[in-house]
């Protein structure tokens, strides 16, 4: 009978079936064992399939991406002037930093008072000469000048930098001019400023070199006069290692241009003291 129901009836039963419509052993039963045997197992499906893990990839930086953020970097005044040529310094120079200063606290009369004549200027430095050959070159009496200078509390020439490393430089090239000349150191490192009034006090010093805040702060407490002030001299060319100048430095600046109102401006206009940039 199973061979009279043919492939159809086999195909229609559900899974676990009987063998036949009426026997479960036999040759019938031996039929259905073998299809059950040999059917293929069904592919599984996709939907089943587990999923895969999912990694997210950055996005490559592009040229154009870098070049956006360069552009984006603001300039500092290092990378300006190291693509400058050195250039000397100029009295013209000096008044324009002057008058962008006051600027700001100034009416126009009172900005245009601040002008320096130009006699009060001495020869610049050309970016050619050492500290001595152009102080004897702005000063060829100096000699006569340091002898007959005998006030205390004062000095001749001062000179001005941005640092106490720089004005021990300054003092060792200077060798050649200054001669027997009293040298003192000006600047704050290491050095109070009440050991610097005493010695001010106690001896006639002819040359002073030092920082800006500690010469202002020694006129200021009355430790120095700048009457007898006969030449002040700004280290104005000479840059430091991230190519600053002087009147580069925003708190060295302000120094200058405060210790200026304190009579520097005045002595400059009645023509008793010459300015010089080296």
């Amino acid at each position: 009978m199973a061979d009279d129901l043919g492939d159809d009836w086999w195909e229609n039963q559900p899974a676990g079936a009987a063998s036949s419509p009426d026997a479960s052993d036999g040759e019938g039963g031996n039929t259905e064992m073998m299809r059950q045997k040999t059917a293929p197992v069904p592919a599984m499906s996709k939907k089943t399939r587990q999923p895969k893990e999912c990694f997210l990839i950055q996005p490559k930086e592009t040229k154009e991406d870098v070049t956006k953020t360069r552009k984006r970097r603001k300039k500092k005044i290092t990378d300006i002037l190291a693509k400058s040529e050195p250039k000397p310094g100029t009295p013209e120079d000096l008044q324009e930093l002057m008058k962008g200063y006051y600027s700001s606290n100034r009416s126009v009369i009172e900005l245009e008072e601040l002008n320096l004549p130009d006699s009060c200027f001495l020869k610049a430095n050309d970016l050619t000469h050492s500290l001595s050959s152009y102080l004897k070159e702005i000063c060829p009496k100096w000699v006569k000048l340091q002898r007959n200078h005998t006030e205390k509390k004062s000095v001749l020439m001062l000179i001005i930098c941005s640092s106490a490393v720089r004005a021990l430089e300054l003092i060792r090239s200077m060798t050649a001019f200054k001669g027997d000349s009293k040298v003192m150191k000006l600047f704050a490192k290491h050095i109070k400023v009440q050991e610097q009034v005493k010695l001010l006090e106690k001896r006639v010093v002819h040359l002073g070199v030092g920082t800006p805040g500690r010469i202002k702060e020694l006129v200021k407490q009355g430790g120095l006069n700048l009457n007898p002030l006969k030449f002040l001299v700004f280290d104005w060319n000479w840059r430091d290692q991230k190519l600053r100048r002087m009147m580069d430095i925003p708190e060295i600046r302000k120094e200058v241009f405060e210790l200026l109102e304190m009579g520097v401006l005045s002595l400059c206009k009645s023509e008793s003291l010459k300015l010089g940039l080296f």
